[in-house]
C-alpha cells in the first residue's frame, strides 16, 4: 500500500507529541551513547525542543550546531529523524513547554541557572511502519527463508523536511 509523505509527516509529529521520549545524539566528535531525552515539538518550523543543563555532554556539543539524530519509536512507527542541534537559552519555550516531567529532573526549578534547551532543526527522517504482530513476524521470516526473498513487514518512507 502506498503511503502519502504529508500523512506520514503529521502521523510523525502527533506521535511524538503524544508520546514525547526518544533517543538523542550528536554526530560530531568521539562516538557517544544516545540519551533518551522529552521530546517538545514544532511540527510547522520542523523543529523539536530538549531540555538540558548547561553542564551536559549534549549542551557541550551543540554549543555550536551539531548534527544530531533523534530517534523514536511508538507502536508500529518507528523513526529516525535527522537535522542541526544547537543549544538555545529561549525563556519563553522554557515557560511553555516546562512541565512534571521536566520537573521531576529539574528540581531547582526554571529558575535553575544551568537550565537551558536543545533546538533541533530536522532535515529529514527515515520512517519505518509495520502493522505486524509475531505470528506474521514468523511467517514472513518462514516465508523468505522459502522463497529466499526478504519479508514484507512493513513499509520505509524517506521524508524530506526542506
Amino acid at each position: 500500500m502506498p503511503i502519502n509523505p504529508a500523512d506520514l509527516e503529521h502521523r510523525l509529529w502527533d506521535e511524538i507529541e503524544s508520546h514525547q521520549v526518544g533517543m538523542l545524539i550528536t554526530l560530531a566528535g568521539v562516538p557517544r551513547h544516545a540519551q533518551p531525552m522529552t521530546a517538545f515539538v514544532e511540527r510547522e518550523a520542523r523543529r523539536i525542543w530538549f531540555f538540558t543543563g548547561n553542564d551536559t555532554e549534549l549542551a557541550r556539543e551543540a554549543a555550536s550546531p551539531r548534527r544530531a539524530v533523534f530517534a523514536f519509536q511508538q507502536r508500529d512507527l518507528r523513526a529516525s529523524i535527522s537535522g542541526y542541534l544547537q543549544v538555545q537559552h529561549d525563556r519563553a519555550r522554557m515557560d511553555r513547554y516546562w512541565n512534571a516531567v521536566v520537573a521531576a529532573w529539574r528540581p531547582d526549578g526554571k529558575s535553575d541557572p544551568k537550565l537551558t534547551l536543545l533546538c533541533m532543526d530536522c532535515d529529514d527522517a527515515q520512517v519505518w511502519l509495520s502493522q505486524t504482530g509475531p505470528l506474521k513476524v514468523v511467517w514472513e521470516i518462514a516465508k523468505a527463508n522459502a522463497t529466499r526473498r526478504q519479508p514484507d513487514l512493513g513499509a520505509r518512507t524517506h521524508l524530506d523536511f526542506h
